[in-house]
């Protein structure tokens, strides 16, 4: 159940949020801090600025197109007008999707120059690509819309068939506020649009329509392991698309714990801390529409009232000291050492044992995670009782990894029969 609080229009006000602090940071150090923004006079950035003095951090903002990335030997750089960028603390991007290539090429960069970045770059690329994210998102267990994905013209009315029929919603890959999202009443109108948008090399996911959340959806502001905001968005007339750009209204609620562990949860399956998750409200609770990775705060904070661009700078310099790893990266340095998942089948030897039964230490492997449904279990102990189902994430000897689950041995190698000859137009890499 989702519980509204009392209606507060949308407006385009102008208003200052008092800092929790007293406008200073007494309880930490001021930050050299860096926003990538591309506009430096939109509501958001302008927030984020004056949420970042008021705790008496240095702020710089940075246009990524300005940018150089320098690479040698141990030494990654940016370079701006042919300088080095110098020490930042942490970074909060805020990527355009016309930059989006261009935008996580340089918060890569930071991440490799050991700053702190509020979303990292594979998050980011991550909830741009909507079917990359959806295809992340529907292996774990997080309410989606039923959504098909095809290329050829014939495999189109199958999906639309899979889906339950018309209608169903079409979204372009790539897009924004709403743009590229189409409503299509019937078969024959869903085959057109999508026909049309591939003969123009277009892209489109193919979702059923949630008809009990038409004309309106919910937006909740994740900073961290928490909601710090939300609020239900409506459609303006007969439009369908809830987005405030286009003339929608907004109202403050608070969600219940179902809605808000989905956003907390879809925004950390993709690897985002700073993130507005958008749900439709179907008859089966919240289904993920979209994780957006720079969320617009002006609609958020002038319907709630809440300060989340001070919510995003306390989380920020509390998380500064961890700068982003790529663990696989860093865990996978030594030969024969890396990363791997063991899934436990229904009948897996595995099932009722514990994990020290396994003898995981004594073969050089840690257990680093266990994923149990909806619950992630971190640091497990040894007594641990393994289910079927769980999926366990180790660290070790990938020798020593592979012997814990039972494989067939290797046939021996055969020889090649007749091979067609070279054909030297192949492109070969």
């Amino acid at each position: 159940m989702i519980i509204c609080r009392r209606e507060r229009p949308l407006a385009a006000a102008r208003f200052l949020f008092p800092n929790p602090r007293g406008g200073s940071d007494d309880g930490g150090r001021s930050m050299k801090l860096g926003i990538l923004t591309r506009n430096p006079h939109c509501y958001s950035t302008r927030r984020l600025v004056q949420a970042a003095r008021a705790r008496r951090h240095e702020v710089q903002l940075l246009d990524v197109l300005k940018l150089s990335i320098s690479l040698a030997e141990g030494k990654p750089d940016l370079l701006l007008r042919g300088d080095s960028l110098g020490d930042l603390d942490a970074v909060i991007p805020r990527i355009g999707a016309s930059v989006t290539f261009v935008g996580t090429a340089v918060v890569r960069q930071l991440e490799q120059m050991g700053v702190y970045t509020a979303n990292p770059s594979l998050g980011i690329s991550r909830s741009r690509d909507k079917l990359r994210s959806h295809q992340i998102l529907s292996r774990h267990q997080i309410g989606i819309p039923r959504t098909e994905f095809v290329h050829r013209g014939r495999d189109i009315l199958p999906a639309i068939e899979r889906l339950g029929g018309a209608p169903v919603v079409i979204k372009l890959l790539e897009g924004t506020q709403g743009v590229g999202v189409i409503l299509a009443e019937t078969l024959e109108v869903a085959r057109a649009i999508i026909e049309t948008l591939q003969s123009n090399d277009q892209k489109v996911l193919i979702q059923k329509f949630v008809a009990e959340s038409r004309g309106r959806d919910v937006r909740a502001l994740v900073v961290g392991d928490r909601v710090v905001a939300a609020m239900r968005r409506y459609a303006a007339g007969s439009e369908f698309r809830s987005n405030l750009h286009r003339g929608g209204s907004a109202v403050a609620i608070d969600l219940d714990e179902e809605y808000a562990e989905t956003a907390v949860r879809a925004a950390q399956i993709l690897g985002l801390r700073v993130a507005g998750v958008d749900m439709l409200e179907s008859a089966d609770g919240p289904q993920v529409a979209e994780v957006n990775s720079s969320p617009g705060l002006q609609g958020i904070e002038v319907t709630s009232r809440i300060d989340v661009a001070g919510a995003i700078l306390e989380y920020v310099s509390d998380q500064v000291q961890f700068p982003d790893l790529d663990i696989r990266q860093r865990l996978t340095g030594s030969p024969g050492y890396g990363v791997a998942e063991l899934p436990v089948a229904e009948t897996s030897p595995l099932v009722g044992q514990t994990l020290g039964d396994i003898g995981l230490r004594g073969a050089e492997v840690t257990a680093l995670t266990v994923q149990r449904g909806k619950r992630l279990l971190a640091n497990p102990a040894d007594d641990l009782a393994v289910a079927a189902g769980d999926r366990i994430l180790c660290f070790g000897r990938l020798e020593s990894i592979r012997a814990i689950l039972p494989q067939a041995a290797p046939g021996p190698l055969q020889p090649l029969a007749d091979l067609p000859p070279m054909d030297h137009e192949e492109e070969l890499e």
